[in-house]
Parts: C-alpha cells; structure tokens; sequence
C-alpha cells in the first residue's frame, strides 16, 4: 500500500507515542508500509509544534493523515489553513478519517493514502467570515462540560455529545434561559472512569457512559431539579 504519488506521507495525532492505541496502531502500520513508516508518526498529544516541524523537514509532495479521534470539518480546515502558512503549500496536502476509527486504524489511514479524491489542498482554504451568526452568548443557567479527551472519545463521548444535544433540546433545556449550554472539552481526567461530564456552578462531576444514562441524568438532573448519586462522582 505504498504506491502513493507523495514523496512522504505523514501520519499525526495524539497518543501515537505510547499506550495501548499508540501499540496497535504502529504494528498495523509496520505491517501496512514496513518498518521505515514508523518514522512518518507524529505525536501531537503535547501540541502540533512538532508536525509543522516534521512537514517543513519532509520532501515534497506530501500528505498528512489527520488522526485526530475529534476531528470535525473545522478542525481539518483549521489544519489546512496552518499547514498552508508553510512552505510551499501548493505541494502540501490533508486528509481525516474524521474520528470515524474501526479495529484497523492503520489500515484505514493507508486506505485514506491511496483516495486521491479525498486529498484536500492546503492553500485557498475558506477563511472565517468576519461577522458570525453564532457571535452571541446562548442564554443558559448552567454549562455542562463534556470530556472529548482521547480516553473518553473512544468509550463513546462524541455520539453521547449528540444525544445529550437531542434530549435537552427536547426537553426544552438546551441553551434558553434557566437552561444548559453544553460545551465539548480536552480531557478533564478522571480518564478511567469517563465519559467525563461536569456541571457548573454546582460544580458537580458526572459518569455518563451511554444513551440510558443521557436519558436518565437529563431527566432527573435537569428537568426534575433531583441528584443522581448513581451517576456522580465522587472525589478520593
């Protein structure tokens, strides 16, 4: 799976240095690309300093796999508008799975190599429009904080975001006044027992692990006023 018209493709994201996926992914790659693909890893779980690093060192043409397990539509466009403020941009390309992650990582990033089509250039990128229909705060009485670190995106946080989004909407409590504005974070630790979600100003932290406890701490929580010391956490 090496037949790629890029003199060196890059694959970046966090936790590819160590840990459990950082081990599985490169035995998927070695065996994918061979041995000498493992230096085209970069770890971004400290920040991207080192990818800008790594692309302005590598020949050209080159493709940068985006491994990032919450990665969107605009954080791939902001990774584009970066890697176009580089050196000859012209010849620098992206490409996501968009957090779409299965049992072979590796193979789906390889696979996402050789889709010309899916390769998005990293120069002309939209920018921001100046004015946004988004630029004022949502009325709210509490901000609800949910981890989207790597550790709870992969027990399941992006699709608990959405519903979380749904059930509140529903229940007439999304972002209208003595309501709740949910926001996505990095992590907020405890990793071992997340999803992570935090409460605020009650400052209390929740478990919530699938669409029944979504279901249940809205309810109870937020529409009945009530505690739900199943699902809280509790400090050591």
């Amino acid at each position: 799976m090496n037949a790629t018209p890029y003199a060196r493709v890059l694959f970046a994201g966090p936790d590819l240095a160590q840990g459990s996926f950082a081990e599985l992914f490169r035995r998927q790659l070695l065996a994918l690309r061979g041995e000498s693909a493992l230096a085209d890893i970069v770890d971004t779980s400290a920040g991207h300093d080192l990818l800008w690093q790594r692309v302005q060192a590598s020949p050209r043409p080159l493709l940068v796999i985006d491994l990032e397990p919450q990665s969107s539509s605009q954080h791939l466009d902001w990774l584009r508008s970066e890697l176009g403020r580089l050196d000859a941009p012209e010849q620098v390309f992206a490409a996501s799975l968009l957090g779409q992650f299965d049992a072979d990582p590796a193979g789906a990033a390889c696979t996402l190599a050789e889709r010309r089509e899916l390769h998005l250039a990293c120069v002309d990128v939209p920018a921001l429009p100046e004015s946004h229909s988004w630029s004022c705060i949502p009325p709210h009485a509490r901000r609800l904080l949910l981890c989207n670190g790597p550790r709870c995106t992969r027990r399941g946080a992006l699709p608990l975001w959405k519903k979380l989004r749904e059930t509140l909407k529903a229940a007439g409590k999304l972002e209208c006044e003595g309501g709740v504005h949910i926001t996505r974070t990095q992590c907020q630790f405890p990793c071992d027992e997340g999803p992570t979600a935090s409460l605020y100003p009650e400052g209390e932290w929740y478990r919530i692990r699938d669409e029944e406890e979504v279901l249940r701490w809205v309810q109870e929580r937020i529409v009945e006023g009530q505690q739900v010391p199943g699902l809280l956490m509790r400090s050591q």
